[in-house]
This record gives C-alpha cells, structure tokens and sequence, in this order.
C-alpha cells in the first residue's frame, strides 16, 4: 500500500511540471500520514497538508514529516491565502466529496467549494493533480463539472487504461 501511494505521489508530482531549478510550495490534500509529502521534500520542495482525520495526522507527526500540518475538511474550502501555492497533489481523497456523510452535505456544494477554493490558493498557471478512485461515470461527471465550474481547465489522465488492477 505505502509504495502504491508513492508510485501516485511520484506521478502527480511529475504531471505538475514543476520548474527543476528552485524550490515550490505544494498543497497536499488529504494528507494523511504525509507519504506523499515526503516524496515532496526528498525533490527539495516544500508542503503543506491538509487531513479531515487527526489521528493521520498524528501518525505524520509522529514520523515527524518536514511539512506543515493543517486539519481540515476540504469540503469546506482550503483555508489558504489566494496564490499561495505553486501546485497541488492529492492521492485518493477526493472521492470522499462525492458521498453525503451528513444530512447537511450536498456532494456538488461540497465540491464546488473544495474546486473553488483550491483555484484561488494555486498561484496563476498552476497546477494540480488529483488522483481519485470514482465509483462511476457519474461520480466523474459531477467532479469533472464542478472543477470547470469553478474555473479549472484541463483534463483527465488514465495511468495504464486496459488493465484493471493498474489502472489509475
């Protein structure tokens, strides 16, 4: 599982084209145990994270992870100021906007939040990379039209498409 996550971290990373000659501050959303940041750091760049689960992010204190920490829901904005980041990566979390875990939860609110939000952060001409597990085409669409909603552009990127254990 640990290597998976940093086979994903590796390629989100990668698919910022990120400059090679200094250093950028990268969000991480749904940080968890801070894998992902640490393959951040070992590029010689600098994280924040953000969780909605702090007993992860006490498994990323405890390993003592070189990037900040934020607990947070990201169904409710990223609480960043605007341009603050050079990219964003996120492994596996952002499916989880797609249910209703509350009755007060609308999974198109939710995600156009999160969308809207993560726009503002991300310094003009960036990026992110978010990897997502969709249950369904549906599911697809509703991220998909949230995220142009919100003024995003681009596309999705299928890692090994006709096998179905590597598919990502």
């Amino acid at each position: 599982m640990m290597e998976i996550q940093s086979q994903m971290s590796e390629r989100a990373v990668e698919l910022l084209c990120l400059p090679e000659d200094q250093p950028c501050l990268l969000l991480d959303v749904g940080c968890g145990s801070g894998l992902s940041g640490d393959y951040i750091s070992e590029l010689g760049h600098h994280w924040v994270g953000i969780d909605i689960s702090s007993a992860m992010l006490d498994v990323a204190l405890e390993r003592e992870v070189e990037g900040g920490l934020i607990l947070g829901d990201m169904g409710q904005g990223i609480p960043f100021r605007p341009g603050a980041f050079d990219g964003c990566i996120s492994i596996s979390a952002l499916q989880w906007l797609c249910n209703a875990d509350k009755k007060t939860h609308s999974p198109p609110r939710r995600l156009f939040r999160f969308f809207s939000t993560l726009y503002s952060v991300l310094a003009r001409g960036s990026r992110a990379i978010l990897q997502l597990y969709p249950e369904n085409a549906e599911q697809l669409e509703l991220v998909t039209a949230q995220a142009m909603r919100a003024g995003f552009t681009g596309g999705m990127v299928v890692d090994y498409p006709n096998s179905a254990k590597a598919k990502k």
